[in-house]
């Protein structure tokens, strides 16, 4: 069930802001997130764009959002390349990863990779060479609108891939709604992927 946005007659289309309020508090309401959280990895698990794609981007949870250690571990027992984010000043850089031991609690509390292991030329991967990304985020809708924390990492990664690689937001149903607020320098995303069902933008 998505949830509306849009005040309609009675005034202007609800901000960011608001956006991010009502996104986070209702995430954080959210009951049983781990099984919720399971099913939506399951979900990812099926696209057809997994089976095909050979490199994988999986955001490594914290807090409230979904929880992705099914997933990775999932990615990496089948084989697939599997590439986390992590903050370097105002961008993300790419990891390859082999094991979840090979991260540490970093910015924001997200795990991140050792900084020992980073300039190793064989653990750094560029955004072109992605074939699937699951993205997180606050807020979704059905066209593959998007709004995360407000920093622009993910934007800023999107812009750099292949042409024919997808991006999937990972979330909760109640993180969807009909329409979320989109700047020119947003990124939509190819689809989302929730506990409850599988949304494909295009």
């Amino acid at each position: 069930m998505s949830h509306n946005l849009d005040n309609g007659s009675q005034g202007p289309a609800i901000s960011k802001a608001e956006v991010r309020a009502l996104a986070s508090q209702r995430r954080r309401d959210l009951a049983d997130k781990d099984r919720r959280s399971r099913a939506a990895c399951r979900r990812f698990l099926e696209l057809p764009q997994y089976a095909g794609a050979a490199t994988v981007l999986v955001y490594m949870h914290i807090r409230d959002e979904v929880r992705t250690a099914d997933l990775v571990t999932h990615a990496l027992q089948t084989g697939k390349r599997v590439v986390v984010p992590y903050c370097v000043g105002d961008d993300l850089r790419l990891f390859l990863l082999a094991d979840r031991a090979e991260l540490l609690p970093g910015t924001l509390g997200i795990p991140e990779p050792k900084e020992s292991l980073r300039s190793r030329a064989e653990k750094q991967v560029a955004p072109e060479e992605l074939d699937l990304l699951a993205v997180p985020g606050l807020a979704f809708d059905r066209a593959g609108g998007r709004v995360g924390h407000g920093r622009g990492y993910f934007d800023r990664l999107l812009r750099h891939l292949r042409p024919d690689a997808c991006s999937i937001g990972l979330a909760f149903e109640c993180q969807l709604f009909d329409r979320v607020p989109m700047d020119s320098h947003d990124v939509p995303l190819d689809g989302i992927v929730t506990e409850e069902r599988i949304y494909l933008a295009h």
